[in-house]
């Protein structure tokens, strides 16, 4: 048993933890507090999460993990006092010993409220991609986080944001790649069926992606626009997993260009593992990404990663290692490295292959977990048990 395992025992107690963030639904950032949720030792912590919206199938993993999920409303903007006050009083009832925000509005409701209520630990996590964040934006990160006592960064991406341009103190910085959790054995009779299901040939040739359907920053379209381009090519489908507000951009644009035929849109799936199994490419075609939860899941499958050069993912995808780079908003340059892996079955094996030893090392569910945890005993030893 560990020393803080005793402790919190001889107390009869546990490490309570606040986070807050925007929406609960079906994105990355909420598939994150999920893991901590489910894997976070319960005889150790506490977890309750405050949003602005909840809603979705993740809502009920939530709630199976026994953490209470508050939607408190819309926030507006830092001068939002009303929102403050809810959340105030939820920290006067909770007794939190650690809040925790990500997203910039999560991060701007745990830094005031956690300072206002003197919570012993705030923890400030950045999970985006602020390409086109303006310095005002920076300026305000920055005094938020002065308040906070560590800044996490979701991948080295977000990393060198939070210290060059944000300029956060290095020492506030502690970067906790995102994990995700490994798929499950997907047995042959299930895959089968499956590809029946979505009148997947045998022969097809499966170029997959998955994720939210907002094309701002998603860009599916520029994967239909790429796949377009290789009109040799009669057995390739495109196989989409995923809901969202763009669905029917998506459906239009591959019709104007003649591929409908070629597309599967699944929707959105709460066990994603079976749909990876049917691919035979993974793309994803983001103009911003903090880190990009999706690539690791398709690198556990051994799929060959094609992810535009942005934000995390160019760090998670290695160039010509496990997949290929290429620069955002180009289908044309998309569409050549998906030739090249649609004619070569030995480079697809091979970036496969070294894409889940990398993921495996890197980006499981355990690695996050173990990181997260290591943080918030050293935090919690600090600033409540030796205060």
């Amino acid at each position: 048993m560990s020393a803080i395992k005793k402790i919190l025992r001889m107390k009869d107690k546990k490490i309570k933890i606040l986070h807050i963030q925007e929406t609960v639904a079906s994105g990355g950032v909420e598939k994150i507090r999920l893991l901590l949720a489910k894997y976070l030792d319960k005889s150790i912590y506490e977890q309750k999460l405050v949003c602005t919206f909840s809603g979705g199938p993740i809502l009920s993993e939530f709630e199976k993990e026994g953490v209470e999920v508050i939607p408190i409303g819309k926030f507006k903007g830092i001068f939002d006092f009303k929102q403050y006050r809810k959340v105030i009083k939820i920290i006067n009832e909770y007794q939190p010993d650690i809040i925790h925000g990500a997203v910039f509005e999560g991060v701007t409701i745990a830094c005031i409220c956690g300072f206002i209520k003197k919570v012993p630990v705030i923890i400030a996590e950045e999970t985006s991609d602020p390409q086109n964040r303006s310095k005002k934006a920076d300026f305000l990160l920055r005094c938020l986080c002065f308040v906070s006592d560590k800044v996490v960064a979701i991948s080295q991406g977000t990393a060198e944001y939070l210290q060059n341009r944000a300029k956060i103190p290095i020492r506030k910085i502690q970067l906790i790649n995102n994990g995700v959790d490994s798929p499950h054995t997907v047995n042959i009779q299930e895959k089968e069926q499956l590809r029946k299901d979505l009148g997947i040939k045998a022969t097809d040739f499966v170029i997959g992606s998955v994720g939210r359907l907002y094309d701002d920053p998603k860009k599916f379209t520029d994967i239909i626009k790429a796949i377009a381009l290789l009109k040799d090519y009669s057995q390739l489908r495109l196989l989409i997993v995923g809901s969202g507000k763009d669905e029917e951009l998506i459906l239009q644009t591959a019709k104007n260009l003649g591929i409908l035929d070629k597309l599967i849109m699944a929707g959105y799936q709460a066990d994603t593992a079976p749909y990876y199994k049917l691919m035979n490419v993974f793309c994803i075609a983001s103009q911003r990404e903090g880190f990009g939860l999706v690539s690791a899941e398709a690198m556990l499958s051994k799929l060959p990663v094609i992810a535009t050069s942005v934000g995390g993912l160019k760090y998670v995808v290695q160039d010509n290692i496990t997949g290929f780079l290429v620069p955002p908003n180009n289908p044309q340059i998309i569409a050549e490295k998906l030739e090249i892996l649609i004619n070569d079955a030995e480079l697809r094996k091979s970036f496969g292959n070294a894409g889940y030893e990398r993921a495996k090392q890197e980006y499981t569910a355990e690695a996050y977990i173990g990181k997260v945890n290591k943080m918030y005993q050293e935090l919690y030893q600090k600033k409540v048990l030796h205060q």
